[in-house]
């Protein structure tokens, strides 16, 4: 597969400025905005995982489609029910909806190129013909989460080449890109729905269970981590019992709704530290206004995750911008 080339005269610091507006990308659990305009819904970035927190994008989902071409190292990417080590020039294609979060094996460099956007664009805004025949069949968890792409098969390299020639247009943005991303992509699409299994009827999009009520109790979670909050509040907030709560973000994502909230009120914490205009005039005023009422759990916790205490976080890592803290963008 031919490598992406992002350096020509007309894309100098491209790279570069798409990493850094890639930093508010992910602020969001549920990602509204940020991939390219309504009339333009398509976005390609560069993402070093180096470069963000704790080397981690954290878990998210978004209408968006997503495809991921690993450039450096080894990104893993988990889904709910499952985790896929990408390597260089593999590439990973994840559906709509799909909650996933994405890490570097092992901590170490891993960069790569994501390419996000709304099928709409393809098939426009209106129920149609084509909609119905080409778009509902990969709407369909049923059929399809994500794609593995790693040239072991003809139509893998197909799909890698479409795709890289897609994200090249998208760096460079030639005179008329607009057209040939929909062109690229018509042709992505109907190579993707080639491989699908063929179904006689298409049934309507489907969240798993477990997935719906994690989404909804980590969207309550980021409204309300900074009050005082029981695992009976965050069960109540998804209408189960403590311990089915429980089950569901085991099942999901492998912790419990408790280490969930400790891990999101430090990320919050830590964008506080980077803040110039936040000022508190205590550790203990800090700790406070992320959840925590005691701050020797706080510091605890904080070096835990970080491996440091709040102090040293803000006059080292953050004054200093060192490269593996020094940028925060994503969590969990």
């Amino acid at each position: 597969m031919n490598p992406i080339h992002t350096t020509t005269p007309e894309n100098t610091g491209v790279t570069e400025s798409l990493a850094q507006d890639s930093l508010e990308t992910y602020d969001n659990l549920y990602a509204k905005k940020g991939y390219g305009t309504l009339d333009y819904p398509v976005n390609a970035r560069y993402l070093d995982l180096h470069k963000s927190y704790l080397n981690w994008i954290r878990w998210h989902w978004h209408e968006e489609m997503e495809i991921l071409i690993v450039d450096q190292g080894v990104a893993v990417v988990s889904t709910d029910d499952d985790t896929y080590l990408i390597r260089p020039g593999q590439g990973l294609i994840i559906n709509q909806n799909v909650m996933h979060c994405i890490h570097a094996q092992d901590k170490k460099q891993c960069t790569f190129h994501s390419l996000v956007f709304h099928p709409d664009y393809i098939f426009g805004h209106k129920s149609n013909y084509l909609q119905t025949q080409y778009l509902l069949p990969v709407q369909n968890y049923q059929l399809f989460k994500v794609f593995f792409l790693d040239e072991s098969a003809p139509w893998h390299e197909r799909m890698l080449k479409t795709l890289t020639e897609v994200i090249e247009v998208n760096m460079t943005k030639h005179f008329g890109y607009e057209i040939v991303t929909k062109g690229y992509l018509c042709h992505f699409w109907a190579e993707l729905l080639r491989q699908l299994p063929q179904t006689e009827s298409v049934p309507s999009p489907r969240v798993p269970q477990d997935e719906q009520r994690v989404k909804e109790a980590m969207l309550f979670i980021r409204t309300h981590h900074a009050q005082p909050l029981t695992l009976q509040e965050i069960a109540d907030s998804i209408h189960v019992s403590k311990s089915e709560c429980c089950r569901c973000f085991s099942r999901t994502l492998q912790m419990s709704p408790f280490e969930y909230l400790m891990k999101y009120r430090i990320y919050e914490s830590t964008k506080k530290l980077m803040d110039p205009e936040q000022d508190f005039s205590s550790i203990a005023d800090l700790a406070l206004s992320v959840g925590f009422n005691n701050t020797s759990y706080y510091n605890k916790l904080f070096k835990k995750f970080l491996g440091c205490t709040p102090t040293y976080y803000r006059t080292h890592k953050v004054l200093h911008q060192e490269p593996e803290r020094g940028t925060l963008s994503y969590y969990l």
